[in-house]
């Protein structure tokens, strides 16, 4: 019942920014509001090779274990969160390493099993005039920013909310190793934390989570939780493709995809012209003999619209900077666990990689007239891969439970950008085994 979805999504939008409007909420279109102890801070004056922007929409944080990360941020009409000008450097660089020009979500598309319903909540549904305010208590010992947020349906009026959260997490283990160094009875250990942005952005019933999360050792985790309640309206006890929820068999919650994707603009080393590489391995087996596996490499030179597969992964690679080492800096694409659907041609794939088009910014409907197509799949037709744009799709197929009411359990799915020789060894190694580059030969 789309009409319905979006004449609710619309009414829970509206009193959103009532509320913030009248409990006052002020400031400049970004920048902190309300600390609530140690937060990620923007410095008064960047380093050189630091985020461009002004201090109120500059995020720099320095981790244990003396990773600095720095970006800058700006809220767009339609994606919501964009984070511009991702650097990373680890102890021991001498400046900032560039990775990412800007990343954004680029669609969270959901169709509904029984074909009655299909929403592209971001272009379609209000996603980024729909952002939440948050509570103190959700971002503990961080700074919630304040976001000058578009009103979709009165664009004079938009609203000041304090949407952002930026502080730190802690991560687990980043890494343990016993038996090693000059005492061979040491263990080496380090519990690590992260640098966490996100937002809660309302769609209909459902609250998306978008989380960032930047750990000292270099790798990016990119998620979307998607949490609320399981719409009133969407059970239908003769639809024979949902789950019952409740008692007996009379009330039966509506199966559906949550099909996110995600923009990345690479700039590694401060270059666009980055290469994308897929790498394929093959096991055999022999009788009596131990299976054997060989890796390769292939290079890829046009758009791709790329298919995930048992040992199958892809990485960009710096055309630009090399580490201590001499190797070519990289990130590998990690994707988490996804179910892809087949009924739009979009979400065939599991990532694409087209070349940058100003015009082509959202996986589906998108809002741009470009020249060819209206979604993202349309714009593999290739052309050589010069300055390459990463789009990875990340599928959940929601089978509502007992569990899912009231409220729901947040579902999280994402990926991972991976540090692949951007680093000569760990950037978080200690400095007793600093001198373990490479292969090592015990004494004796």
């Amino acid at each position: 019942m789309p009409e319905r979805r979006l004449r609710r999504a619309r009414a829970r939008v509206a009193a959103a920014l009532g509320a913030s409007a009248l409990i006052g909420v002020t400031g400049v279109a970004a920048g902190p509001a309300g600390p609530a102890q140690a937060a990620p801070k923007a410095p008064a004056k960047a380093p050189a090779a630091a985020a461009d922007c002004s201090a109120a929409y500059k995020i720099e944080q320095k981790l244990d274990g003396g990773t600095t990360w720095r970006m800058c941020w700006h809220y767009d009409s339609k994606a919501g969160l964009v984070l511009d000008n991702v650097s990373y450097q680890p102890k021991g660089e001498a400046a900032p390493i560039k990775v990412l020009t800007s990343a954004r979500l680029a669609q969270i598309h959901v169709p509904y099993d029984d074909g009655s319903n299909e929403y592209d909540d971001l272009t379609g549904q209000g996603f980024a005039a729909s952002l939440q305010q948050l509570d103190p208590a959700e971002c503990p010992g961080g700074t919630i920013k304040t976001v000058r947020v578009p009103n979709e349906w009165d664009p004079g009026n938009p609203a000041d909310v304090k949407g952002l959260c930026a502080t730190t997490r802690a991560r687990g283990h980043a890494y343990r190793m016993g038996g090693g160094g000059p005492d061979g009875n040491k263990v080496y250990q380090r519990q690590g934390k992260d640098l966490l942005l996100y937002t809660v952005n309302m769609v209909g019933w459902y609250e998306y989570i978008t989380e960032w999360r930047f750990s000292g050792d270099g790798t990016m985790t990119m998620q979307v939780g998607a949490t609320g309640t399981l719409s009133p309206m969407d059970y239908d006890a003769g639809d024979g493709r949902g789950w019952p929820i409740g008692k007996g068999a009379k009330d039966y919650a509506t199966s559906h995809a949550h099909n996110v994707f995600w923009r990345l603009n690479f700039g590694l080393d401060g270059s666009s012209k980055s290469k994308v590489e897929q790498y394929d391995s093959k096991t055999t087996t022999a009788t009596g003999q131990k299976p054997k596996t060989k890796t390769t490499r292939t290079q890829v030179t046009k758009e791709l619209a790329g298919d995930a597969a048992a040992q199958r992964w892809w990485r960009v690679v710096s055309t630009a900077g090399k580490n201590k080492d001499g190797h070519p800096r990289s990130y590998e694409i990690v994707p988490g666990h996804t179910s892809k659907f087949p009924g739009r041609s979009y979400t065939k794939h599991d990532v694409y990689f087209t070349e940058y088009n100003k015009c082509e910014q959202f996986a589906s409907h998108n809002t741009r007239s470009c020249s060819v197509g209206k979604s993202v799949d349309k714009w593999v037709n290739g052309q050589t891969l010069k300055h390459p744009i990463v789009w990875v799709n990340i599928g959940f197929h929601h089978i509502a439970r007992d569990e899912d009411q009231e409220p729901m359990p947040v579902h999280w799915q994402g990926f991972q950008l991976s540090p692949r020789d951007v680093t000569a060894m760990n950037p978080l190694t200690p400095s007793a085994l600093s001198d373990h580059n490479g292969h090592t030969e015990e004494e004796g």
